[in-house]
């Protein structure tokens, strides 16, 4: 018997819009009735029938109307494309290779009509550029190798929490409103806050330090701020961060996570994401840990054999990693960095940083390194750089109360998303990006 959909409440009750996704159909419904919702993608009329490919989250629908039953095919025909439709009929075997089962239609409705002309072609038929899709993304997801990515994001941020807490972390929140700035103010935005000056946050730095005082391991992934004008593929004005702090962890001991965690997160998207990999036609290989380590001197060593115009205490500059990453490619760590190049908590042993980089090629992926658990030396450390201390009043008291030794990094999930997914702009991997010239949607 058809259901007749009418409104979403009725006498009865919920109507119900979906028994199945395009997902769960398969041979072993042939014979029921269902009813499917999603967008009409494709109409092909052929003589007295016609075919219908309706997309949902999870995937495809092919229907087959036929010609006799006159009221819905027309009604069918009608409907724009990219309009949410429930359809209510058979489940029977398809003819088509690309599916397994069809639904032959016995009741169509349409819930939400798709107004024409849209802004881009979601299907990716007629190109747009990436400032158009990103104008209308929630249209440009439907586009499957859009939502491939988002889907991978997801399988991402799962594992990346679950590898974490599985290490002994916690997780935890900081404020993203802050008074004081981590790293000196010059690439912070600032804000009224009820009179007094404030800043977004470009780091949980402080905090994550101060709460290895009770909580010993902390993780957060969150978003932050950098008011730089980098208008390049990589960098964004508000961006994702995974960040930990681990007392009585050293360098090394941080390194080690952090491989273990990029290596077990790619591992889970090959297990879980070989449709979307597949769609992205993008081949990902598993790290195998430990990374190769690269002193900073091993690599201003490297850029001068080769011809590159660089001097040692000079920052590897985006042309300088783009040549090194050429020559190391894959997953790699630069370690021992001059101190000048690194902010004011890293700690200095020997004339040189406790601090690494971790990159993939010429992308900086993560920074990290052993902080400085001595009131006193961090005090001289920020008097070294310019820095006030009485500006981080807040901070240097809580290392009076038994600051334990601490190590931790920060690492850039955005960048990472276009590793796993091979994309080349960092846009193509947030939903809603936000650079020095993009404030909506």
């Amino acid at each position: 018997m058809c259901v007749e959909y009418k409104e979403p409440f009725d006498k009865g009750g919920l109507i119900s819009l979906r028994t199945h996704t395009a997902s769960q159909l398969s041979e072993d419904q042939i014979g029921q009735s269902v009813r499917v919702a999603g967008w009409i993608e494709d109409i092909r009329p052929l003589g007295s029938l016609a075919f219908v490919t309706v997309r949902d989250a999870s995937g495809i629908v092919q229907l087959l109307l036929r010609k006799d039953n006159a009221k819905v095919y027309e009604e069918v025909l009608k409907t724009p494309r990219q309009s949410i439709v429930s359809v209510y009929g058979i489940v029977q075997k398809s003819r088509a290779k690309p599916v397994n089962v069809e639904v032959e239609v016995r009741d169509f409705r349409v819930i939400s009509y798709a107004t024409h002309p849209l802004p881009i072609d979601p299907t990716g038929r007629t190109p747009a550029s990436l400032d158009l899709r990103v104008s209308s993304r929630a249209l440009d997801l439907r586009n499957p190798s859009v939502a491939a990515v988002f889907k991978i994001r997801h399988t991402a941020l799962q594992s990346i929490r679950s590898i974490l807490v599985n290490e002994g972390f916690l997780e935890v929140q900081t404020p993203k409103i802050i008074g004081q700035a981590a790293e000196g103010g010059a690439t912070l935005f600032t804000l009224d806050y009820f009179g007094r000056q404030a800043y977004l946050a470009q780091s949980p730095q402080l905090y994550k330090e101060q709460l290895t005082l009770a909580l010993e391991k902390v993780f957060e992934i969150s978003s932050f701020f950098r008011a730089e004008k980098s208008n390049t593929r990589r960098h964004l004005s508000e961006f994702v961060s995974v960040d930990i702090e681990a007392a009585y962890y050293d360098m090394e001991l941080v390194m080690g996570v952090c491989e273990r965690m990029v290596a077990r997160c790619i591992e889970d998207v090959l297990e879980r994401n070989k449709v979307e990999l597949s769609i992205l036609k993008h081949t990902l290989e598993k790290p195998n840990p430990p990374f190769p380590r690269l002193t900073y001197r091993d690599a201003i060593r490297d850029l001068q054999k080769i011809g590159f115009k660089i001097e040692e205490g000079e920052d590897l500059t985006d042309s300088a990693l783009k040549v090194l990453g050429e020559a190391h490619k894959g997953f790699y760590f630069i370690t021992e960095w001059p101190p000048e190049l690194k902010p004011f908590y890293i700690d200095v042993e020997d004339g040189c940083s406790k601090s690494f980089d971790l990159q993939y090629g010429a992308l900086e992926l993560a920074s990290g390194g052993r902080r400085i658990s001595n009131r006193q030396k961090l005090e001289a450390r920020m008097v070294d750089l310019g820095l006030d201390p009485s500006s981080f009043s807040d901070h240097l008291k809580v290392f009076n109360w038994g600051m334990p030794p601490h190590s931790g990094w920060g690492f850039g999930l955005d960048r990472f998303m276009m590793v796993l997914t091979g994309r080349e702009n960092i846009r193509e991997v947030v939903l809603y990006p936000r650079d020095s010239v993009t404030l909506t949607p």
